[in-house]
């Protein structure tokens, strides 16, 4: 989305004296910019995933491993509602 079509649906009040206060920002907008804050252009992980200590995710990785070589295997979707819980 280029910055003109953005300026189009941005909305600014007020005050009394004319001066600018606040901004209204549509919520399909306003959902789109926070998730390109929030996310990465490269790797398109979410900011905190990028900020995850690399010790840290090697150790889930060592832990994964280690479950799948003893047969220790979770459904999908499993896995995706206990990573629900985290977000």
């Amino acid at each position: 989305m280029i910055i003109a079509q953005i300026e189009s649906q941005i909305r600014y009040v007020t005050n009394i004296n004319g001066e600018t206060t606040d901004v209204l920002v549509p919520v399909e907008l306003w959902q789109q910019l926070i998730s390109s804050i929030n996310s990465d252009n490269v790797s398109g992980l979410a900011w905190i995933d990028e900020q995850e200590p690399k010790a840290q995710i090697l150790a889930d990785l060592q832990e994964s491993v280690r479950q799948a070589a003893v047969g220790q295997t979770f459904p999908a979707s499993e896995l995706w509602d206990y990573n629900k819980r985290f977000d």
